[in-house]
């Protein structure tokens, strides 16, 4: 059974065949905070992202805003605007974002489609994805159980073995791109909030989308991406994103990119044990 592990370590490392870069000093420290504009943040945006602050302040390094607004038209320019208010209220600084500027922009997802599609087409090239018809409603009834708690299916491989080219859009019926994952890997990792944490490609995720049918690219995809551009050093956000870190690990292997270290923060919960959200109308 192959395995990807990743450590700590105060030098460049490879394990598993993918190129891990820790920082070793001040300047190489470069966090981010993410938010996406579908509502207004809530009380545990508000912690993760005064978590992330504190952890670039300790490492004397730069926190960078980046607005993750490809969630088409949930996303409006008032939660934009309002994300920016509430973030300065609440005391958090950045040196790099869509109102400051800096050598990594835009700042803004919905401005950075060439770099994604860029990344998709080496994914295409390079034959780790193949196109996809199925919807959600055929993977799940060609599934023999649910799997609770996952917020994309096992993908039972249906379309694993077709072809075809990146450049087929808008001819044919709709369909998405996954990511072939190598059934069986455990994708190790040590998280900075939650230890040593170990994911098994192909029971606990499947074949995941990296390129939407409507043309735009999945989160697992735009993440990897810009993280790699922005040169973020480090990772802070919520334990419900542990399993996406699995995925992005393989993503960041066969792009041949240093991963970033991550540290997932535990969930704010509501008085029925419920993690806030911000389609529960969680308290802003």
């Amino acid at each position: 059974m192959n395995s990807i592990g990743l450590a700590e370590g105060a030098e460049p490392v490879l394990r598993g065949g993918v190129p891990h870069v820790m920082p070793t000093g001040a300047e190489r420290y470069r966090g981010r905070i993410a938010p996406s504009p579908t509502g207004y943040l809530h009380l545990g945006h508000a912690r993760t992202f005064w978590i992330a602050q504190e952890r670039a302040r300790r490492a004397g390094g730069k926190l960078i805003l980046r607005v993750e607004d490809l969630d088409g038209p949930r996303c409006r320019p008032e939660f934009v605007a309002a994300i920016e208010e509430d973030l300065r209220w609440i005391g958090l600084e950045w040196g790099e974002g869509p109102d400051v500027g800096g050598p990594c922009g835009s700042y803004v997802q919905s401005q950075r489609m060439l770099g994604y599609r860029a990344t998709f087409d080496r994914l295409v090239r390079d034959g780790y994805v193949f196109p996809c018809t199925c919807s959600r409603r055929d993977i799940l009834g060609a599934l023999s159980a649910p799997h609770p708690g996952d917020e994309e299916p096992l993908y039972p491989g249906t379309c694993r073995d077709r072809t075809g080219t990146a450049g087929a859009f808008g001819h044919g019926p709709r369909k998405a791109w996954r990511f072939q994952v190598p059934d069986g890997e455990e994708i190790v990792f040590e998280d900075g909030g939650f230890n040593r944490q170990c994911f098994r490609a192909g029971r606990d995720f499947g074949d995941f989308v990296v390129w939407r049918g409507d043309n735009l690219p999945s989160y697992q995809l735009a993440c990897v991406a810009d993280d790699a551009a922005m040169g973020i050093t480090e990772v802070v956000r919520g334990a419900d994103l542990l399993g996406s870190t699995a995925r992005q690990l393989l993503l960041y292997r066969a792009l041949g990119l240093s991963s970033p270290r991550f540290f997932h923060c535990p969930l704010v919960t509501d008085e029925a044990g419920e993690r806030l959200a911000k389609r529960h109308e969680a308290l802003s």
